[in-house]
């Protein structure tokens, strides 16, 4: 199994993101990230699903979204397709410890996006494997909140 990811173009109506989502649901796929947003075309839309599962289940699922009446046309991102995700995390932070923890984000280029009594709150976007690593730096100090898209 290796992850896939499907950028799918629609047409921009009710009911479109859940048929395509219920069909990776009624075969056992796991979306790991699916994001829909508008064109240039405010009639049709992008889907982009990202799934964990093999070559030959993709091109099944291919084939099926192509039966689905609204889907225009579907296409696997490769390799050269950028990936960045977005990631806020609020990390528990004493006055003390706050320079410690900001200069830590900054190596991956975070900003500060709010400063509590007991908690700084920073945003960063970038490769998926970069984000988990920061993750990984920052629960040393006590992760409050995260959200990742």
């Amino acid at each position: 199994m290796s992850l896939h990811t499907l950028s799918v173009l629609v047409e921009n109506r009710p009911g479109v993101l859940t048929r395509c989502a219920g069909l990776f649901a009624r075969r056992g796929f796991n979306i790991d990230s699916l994001a829909v947003g508008p064109t240039d075309d405010p009639a049709r839309s992008r889907i982009t699903i990202r799934v964990d599962c093999a070559q030959q289940s993709i091109d099944q699922v291919t084939k099926q979204l192509y039966k689905l009446v609204d889907v225009l046309k579907v296409s696997e991102l490769g390799a050269t397709a950028v990936e960045l995700e977005l990631l806020m995390i609020k990390v528990s932070s004493t006055p003390e410890r706050r320079p410690e923890i900001i200069s830590l984000a900054e190596v991956f280029e975070a900003r500060v996006v709010d400063v509590g009594p007991a908690a700084v709150t920073f945003a960063c976007v970038g490769p998926p494997d970069r984000l988990e690593a920061l993750e990984e730096l920052l629960s040393p100090y006590g992760i409050r909140e995260l959200v990742r898209t």
